[in-house]
């Protein structure tokens, strides 16, 4: 409907626009919005994937946790995503995706091949993505290396570390965050136990490095100390 595709196309706009540095040609939004699913998820549901094919989604509002499932009902979270990001869902293969929402979410879901075609004319857009699709490589092999390589403290400072890159806001040197997923979630990002999680928050309250309020509102008071104590050689701001 006509309506439906001017907001969609409305909703674009801030990612176009982060994605080639300048506002994106209307022909543009309005293409990609006649491709786009629109979806409202709340939150614990799960976004309404075609498992056939390789999809994008960019997340407009709230966030979620990228879910693959194995034999025996087994479950890993893949990664974290949230307002602002693309989010690549690959197709049923050797695993199955689920797309869950942290919070009430607001999706725009895109089939890959057919918003690959589409932002094809527009160089600025396309490098853009892959810029974004880089990123998110580089984010795996962080995260692959947490999990082969490192202990259990230092894969919650990397995690929080992480955090505070992507959802982080700096104030005098201390970066607060406000999490949307629980303590479990993190937890099972991290291929830990939650009684593991919550025990190495203590331990960073005790030495001074972070302050936290409730579940989701951190404060990281040292977090240049906690970068060097997840491995990290930078600690980028957010």
């Amino acid at each position: 409907m006509p309506g439906q595709t001017m907001n969609k196309a409305e909703t674009l706009e801030p990612l176009l626009t982060a994605l080639c540095g300048a506002p994106p040609p209307s022909q543009l939004a309005g293409h990609l919005a006649v491709l786009a699913q629109e979806v409202r998820v709340a939150r614990g549901g799960s976004a309404p994937l075609d498992h056939r094919r390789d999809l994008f989604v960019y997340i407009a509002q709230g966030s979620t946790k990228l879910v693959a499932s194995a034999s025996a009902g087994r479950e890993q979270i893949v990664a974290f995503h949230f307002a602002g990001d693309i989010v690549s869902v690959p197709a049923h293969s050797l695993h199955s995706y689920s797309l869950n929402a942290l919070e009430p979410t607001h999706l725009l879901i895109f089939p890959a091949s057919e918003m690959h075609a589409a932002i094809a004319g527009n160089p600025a857009v396309l490098a853009g993505l892959l810029q974004r699709v880089l990123t998110a490589l580089h984010r795996c092999r962080d995260k692959a290396v947490g999990l082969g390589r490192k202990n259990a403290g230092e894969r919650v400072a990397s995690f929080l570390v992480g955090m505070a890159e992507r959802i982080g806001h700096a104030e005098g040197g201390e970066i607060t965050l406000d999490l949307p997923m629980s303590r479990r979630d993190i937890a099972d990002s991290l291929g830990l136990t939650i009684e593991t999680v919550s025990r190495q928050f203590s331990e960073m309250r005790s030495a001074g490095w972070l302050r936290t309020q409730g579940r989701a509102h951190v404060r990281l008071l040292q977090p240049a100390t906690l970068a060097a104590h997840a491995g990290h050689v930078e600690l980028r701001s957010p």
